[in-house]
């Protein structure tokens, strides 16, 4: 080759360094689509095939099957330390049909599960003679859909070592725990549904989900980065094709080839818009990297929002939240047995020991005539023997120095007194309605009634301790102190005992709360975000708490909201794996 022939292939071969990928395939005589012209142009500082925005349960379940299907994976975090929520959880995933009923020789049928959670998630709709139940025919779909791929999704996780789930046992040998609505007609397995990682192995709870899943995922291929907020989506030619992600001030192209899989979480910690869609929420136990960020991002590019006024609900003590909003315990189940809920009336409202998502439900309901929310804050009141057995279990301090948001009268009438000052004090912080002017009164006459069914057995107004599964929740929550344990069990219904006759008397004041909103953008049976027009958005994906939840406000069992992120999280990378 001559020097100016080679002078001319060095210029070529310089050309075609730099040159596009629209040159190279147009060369080649290759059309390429809009949404691939226009990527070829934009400068990528990071790409995969999918792109898995959040790390809690929903997102790394996403990164551990795309990653299997043979995708390369990128997981974006936006806080310092990969988990979300799912780290601060228990880590139990409500799944049916899953493989330890199989191994126990239990069938979980698909026809009465879906009647199940039909039933719970819309009471108001169900139609059990209906071929979706009475559901609109997207909510059935994803009730199926979670039926069809929960089981599929624990098992392929297992299989490949990402996790190890046992089935999750209540101490004392009760069992599997139960379901939160055990006693539906429809529920015709009430135990068993529930799974949660061997403690035994990286010492179980959300931790070891969260651990384990983001450590296979880089054992084998994938790229987990923390401290990566996403700002934005990119959008060509309605195609979602990547994201903006901010790290150490500089903004970053990264682009998605086959899909992004939103799995962040809710907007339990944004202000405005729990302002906005929430009544009263207080505070939540969600990681305070819950501020919905994907809300915004997913209407810009024209996703539909589903309920916004929904959440996983929690109580929680109204002092600590006020304190700080990202409170470091919800009120599960309210421990002890001489121990009562109470509004400002001084009535009981509910059954104390239902659990904490019904539960919590109750400081909604507005009354027309007096034109109010008289249960906005509620009040545990119990005594000294409850205070004295089961100290230590929270909310109950095991030495009231412990905490300031117990409040002790020596009477009713001075317990009344020391809540509207405690109240009071706190005006500047919440706008609340102060106690009935007789609470006192009606307080002694709601105790006198609580005190029958106590010695009865019987809870004639709010059926508590009606359903063995309550009798074991209360063993769970309601532990007596060391030497103690001979002070509970005389009584005929076990989360029940009388009110001692004489004071001190103790309240704490309860506040709703969440474990995090679980409500955004629509989506359907394949995960994918749906728009104003009942369609999917090219290239999105969305699981757990930044999306309208697929099982509605129904927290079926322990494990209630892990089940379904992880679920839907194995359902969005095989849809965006297909493409």
């Amino acid at each position: 080759m001559s020097d100016a022939e080679d002078r001319i292939d060095l210029g070529r071969r310089k050309l075609l360094a730099g040159t596009t990928v629209t040159a190279v395939a147009l060369a080649s005589g290759v059309a390429l689509s809009a949404p691939a012209m226009a990527a070829s142009k934009r400068q990528w500082d990071m790409e995969a095939d999918i792109l898995c925005v959040g790390s809690g349960a929903a997102a790394c379940a996403a990164a551990v099957t795309a990653t299997h299907l043979g995708d390369q994976v990128i997981l974006l975090e936006k806080s310092p330390i990969f988990g979300g929520t799912t780290r601060r959880s228990g880590g139990v995933a409500w799944i049916p049909n899953n493989f330890t009923l199989k191994q126990h020789g239990q069938a979980d049928d698909e026809t009465k599960c879906l009647q199940y959670m039909a039933r719970y998630a819309y009471a108001e709709r169900y139609q059990s003679d209906s071929p979706t139940l009475g559901l609109e025919p997207r909510e059935f779909a994803l009730l199926q859909a979670f039926y069809r791929n929960a089981a599929k999704a624990v098992d392929t996780f297992q299989e490949l070592e990402a996790s190890h789930f046992i089935r999750f046992e209540l101490p004392g040998g009760v069992g599997p725990s139960a379901d939160y609505a055990p006693s539906l007609p429809e529920n015709h397995l009430p135990k068993g549904r529930s799974i949660w990682p061997d403690p035994a192995i990286n010492g179980g709870r959300g931790s070891a989900i969260v651990d384990g899943m983001i450590a296979w995922v880089q054992e084998n291929g994938g790229k987990a980065l923390a401290d990566h907020p996403v700002v934005e989506l990119i959008q060509e030619e309605g195609r979602v094709i990547g994201v903006v992600a901010e790290h150490q001030g500089q903004r970053l192209n990264i682009r998605a080839r086959k899909g992004v899989i939103f799995g962040t979480g809710g907007f339990a910690h944004n202000p405005e818009l729990t302002r906005r869609y929430q009544r009263a929420l207080c505070g939540s136990c969600a990681a305070p990297g819950s501020t919905g960020d994907f809300i915004g991002m997913a209407t810009q590019v024209g996703a539909a929002l589903g309920r916004m006024d929904s959440a996983w609900r929690s109580q929680v003590v109204l002092e600590s939240a006020l304190q700080n909003s990202v409170v470091g315990a919800a009120i599960n189940i309210p421990p002890a047995d001489s121990m009562v809920l109470v509004n400002k009336l001084g009535q009981r409202v509910v059954n104390e020991k239902r659990n904490y998502n019904d539960r919590t439900r109750i400081h909604q309901v507005w009354d027309s005539v007096s034109v109010d929310y008289p249960n906005q804050l509620l009040f545990m009141v119990f005594d000294q023997r409850a205070m004295d057995v089961f100290g230590g279990n929270y909310p109950i301090p095991g030495d009231i120095r412990e905490v300031n948001y117990v409040i002790s009268g020596a009477n009713l009438a001075e317990l009344q007194t020391n809540v509207q000052q405690r109240l009071n004090s706190l005006a500047d912080k919440i706008a609340v309605s102060p106690l009935a002017s007789d609470f006192a009164d009606r307080l002694g006459q709601t105790m006198e009634r609580y005190n029958e069914f106590a010695r009865n057995g019987e809870d004639k107004d709010f059926k508590r301790g009606g359903h063995p599964a309550e009798i074991e929740w209360q063993a769970y929550f309601s532990r007596p102190r060391a030497g103690m344990e001979d002070q509970v069990g005389d009584m005929p219904n076990a989360t029940m005992h009388p009110f001692a006759d004489q004071g001190p008397y103790y309240a704490i004041i309860v506040a709703p709360g969440a474990l995090d909103t679980n409500t955004g953008p629509l989506t359907d049976e394949h995960a994918q975000v749906m728009d104003n027009q009942g369609q999917p958005i090219p290239g999105l994906y969305g699981a757990g708490n930044c999306i309208a939840s697929p099982t509605g406000e129904a927290y079926m069992g322990a494990g209630g909201t892990i089940g379904p992120a992880l679920t839907f999280g194995y359902i969005a990378a095989t849809s965006a794996h297909k493409g």
